[in-house]
């Protein structure tokens, strides 16, 4: 007779699971804060008092809830490579509420999501680790998740991460301001700038083409304490207690608008927070591009484009996107992490730019971008 079929002979381990969870009940008790009570694995759902941190709903100027859900993409296969698992928690959680700050919210609680195709208590533990870090860094709950074993679905070492925020912010603080607004965007505003700490979670099926695994364990050219692959996953940086305390002192409503440089680069994501007619200008002689990029453009011989110095990409709409002559600012944040467009210095930030008014339906425009190389 064939030996009666188990769950663990299926390829999923439930006591491994039951193991997992126990360890990581203190783990995420360090990330409680006003709101999240003492935080409890063995509900079935995660709650939050939005009252305890300070959003009552009374009056006519109450709250929105602001989400987000994100992944770190095929960086992960770099932490694979390396069995370096501590840091890509920390893009997880980056990758969500950056997005969230863009609006002005406070990142309240988040929840995460792994899936993978066994169940390694020391890999997973790593990564709700680097969670738990990301979120301490963002000052928000880690209040529930989900570990999913899935022979089958994925080999047996692989695995994937997704993350969920949920944020608030009072609705007269909502950005970008309303255009017709008094405190709407308008020409003459600036543009500042907060650095990234490298490439942080976008662009990495091209890295992974310039710089393939061999080169991953080679010293790193840009920082000589380091291997290329460590380098590599030097965690998005969060910018959430900085923004917070740029909003929180902005008692004259100088901030217009925000944007978070993630996938598409600056050419694609500051022209979603600028309405129409106006167009921001940027010198790019004004900040510098890390060594990882400079590194980048070269291994890769990645086309500048344009000879010109002055270029401009269009709008979002694929309808009117205009030309993309620089490969490097369409795929990564070359150094620019975080955007600010105030009406003056918001306190924070360099500035490399100003709004101005839009013309042959372009909205965002880079000038001497040859500089940055």
């Amino acid at each position: 007779n064939s030996p009666s079929a188990t769950y663990a002979s299926a390829g999923v381990s439930l006591a491994t699971a039951s193991e997992f969870v126990k360890a990581l009940s203190s783990l995420i008790k360090t990330t409680e804060r006003p709101g999240s009570g003492t935080l409890d694995l063995g509900s079935f759902a995660g709650k939050f008092d939005l009252s305890a941190a300070g959003y009552s709903q009374d009056g006519e100027n109450g709250a929105y809830l602001v989400a987000c859900t994100d992944g770190v993409g095929t960086k992960l296969l770099v932490a694979n490579d390396l069995k370096n698992y501590s840091t890509v928690g920390i893009d997880l959680v980056a990758m969500n509420v950056n997005d969230m700050l863009v609006h002005g919210a406070e990142p309240l609680f988040f929840l995460d999501y792994i899936a993978c195709g066994k169940l390694s208590k020391d890999q997973s533990l790593d990564l709700v680790k680097g969670i738990v870090e990301g979120c301490k860094q963002a000052g928000c709950a880690l209040i529930g998740g989900e570990t999913a074993e899935m022979p089958g679905m994925y080999k047996e070492g692989e695995f994937d991460l997704a993350g969920f925020s949920v944020g608030a912010v009072r609705k007269e603080k909502w950005l970008p301001r309303p255009a017709g607004s008094a405190n709407a965007m308008q020409v003459g505003d600036q543009v500042y700038m907060l650095p990234s700490s490298g490439i942080h979670s976008n662009g990495f099926s091209l890295v992974r083409k310039v710089l393939p695994p061999p080169t991953w364990t080679q010293t790193c050219p840009w920082d000589k304490s380091k291997t290329m692959g460590n380098a590599l996953l030097t965690p998005t940086k969060i910018y959430v207690r900085d923004i917070l305390d740029m909003l929180k002192a902005d008692s004259k409503g100088v901030v217009k608008a925000m944007a978070h440089i993630t996938g598409g680069g600056l050419i694609e994501n500051l022209p979603r927070v600028v309405p129409d007619g106006m167009c921001v200008e940027l010198d790019a002689s004004k900040w510098e591009a890390p060594e990882v990029f400079r590194h980048l453009k070269t291994a890769a011989s990645i086309e500048s484009g344009k000879s010109e110095s002055n270029y401009s990409a269009g709008k979002i709409s694929t309808a009117n996107r205009g030309p993309y002559p620089d490969e490097m600012l369409r795929v990564f944040n070359c150094g620019v992490g975080f955007v600010i467009i105030a009406s003056e210095n918001p306190g924070i930030g360099t500035c490399i730019g100003r709004v101005v008014k839009e013309s042959d339906g372009q909205k965002i425009k880079i000038v001497d971008a040859e500089k940055l190389w």
